[in-house]
């Protein structure tokens, strides 16, 4: 892939960032990922048989089912213990939608990452019925990696790709099979993207956008699921090719635990982070979970936009509201 990053991001335009107030079915909802059908968004979240919720005007949520009726039999064999499906990633290709989505136990890399698809995210829909296609990708034990918190990506040509991780070596990149949408034959290269091992490890939840020739990753480090003791935060680079390597705005190395930090503890909301984002038109949507200080440190669903600055950083009005 080819790109002249500097010139082409110079021509966007800077952008302001909007904290949205939620209302409804915002409670409880972990490692979420938002997609839009229709006028109807949806928002998939960490949880049992994955929680599905949905609104239409992105402010006020409801309950909108689960995505599984149990867990899959390949996933509980592959897996011992597994309980929650965790960390969910939605992207429409090929006609379908594709949801890939992790099956893990606390503390262990025998993990596997699986592939549901359907024509439609309406319950309604005469044509809604999800079909869950199996294994993409397993972790065992005997690997220095771990394969949980998918993201679905498309690089400038349209070829589609799939990083993930957590802890141990970091966050990696496979090159999936345009049709098949599972892992690509022609190139069975694991792709190192960013790591943390001077801090022990805690990075995870990879996420990749494309702007203005940069593919931007996003990723959440340091300590989550701890609720008001949660230290989780967001950080960032870039990078002018999909595999890397990122950097970020001091130029530091994410493999060598650089990240710009762009999310932290605000007001109310600690240890927010394992962040989704959803464009729509020139609008980059980031949605996270954020554990609320005034609730006993319950996990609920946040969303704003991301802000662009000159340079082509993303920032967020949440950190203006920093204690």
């Amino acid at each position: 892939m080819a790109s002249t990053p500097a010139a082409t991001q110079s021509a966007l335009p800077a952008q302001p960032s909007q904290m949205l107030e939620l209302a409804g079915f915002v409670q409880r909802i972990h490692d979420p990922v938002m997609a839009k059908e229709g006028d109807t968004y949806y928002v998939f979240s960490t949880g049992s048989r994955i929680i599905v919720i949905c609104s239409q005007d992105m402010l006020t949520w409801e309950w909108c089912g689960r995505v599984f009726d149990s867990n899959p039999a390949w996933v509980a064999a592959a897996v011992p213990g597994v309980g929650d499906l965790w960390a969910p990633d939605i992207a429409f290709f090929n006609g379908k939608w594709h949801l890939y989505y992790s099956g893990s136990t606390f503390g262990s890399n025998r993990s596997v990452i699986g592939l549901a698809t359907n024509r439609t995210l309406d319950p309604k829909s005469p044509e809604y019925a999800w079909v869950d296609e199996g294994l993409v990708i397993a972790s065992t034990p005997s690997d220095n990696w771990n394969t949980i918190d998918p993201n679905f990506a498309l690089d400038a040509t349209g070829q589609p790709w799939l990083a993930f991780g957590s802890f141990w070596s970091g966050l990696k990149l496979r090159k999936l099979d345009p049709q098949t949408v599972l892992l690509a034959a022609d190139d069975p290269t694991l792709y190192s993207l960013a790591a943390r091992a001077e801090a022990g490890g805690p990075i995870e939840a990879p996420f990749i956008v494309r702007r203005g020739g940069y593919y931007y990753l996003f990723a959440s480090y340091d300590a989550c699921c701890r609720g008001v003791d949660s230290t989780y935060n967001v950080r960032v680079g870039r990078s002018a090719a999909i595999t890397g390597p990122y950097a970020d705005r001091e130029n530091r190395p994410l493999l060598e635990g650089g990240g710009t930090q762009i999310l932290s503890a605000y007001g109310q909301w600690r240890g927010p982070g394992h962040n989704g984002i959803y464009q729509e038109g020139e609008n980059f949507w980031i949605v996270y979970h954020a554990y609320d200080a005034q609730e006993v440190g319950i996990p609920k669903l946040r969303i704003e936009t991301l802000g662009w600055d000159a340079d082509g950083w993303p920032f967020l009005a949440s950190q203006t509201q920093q204690q």
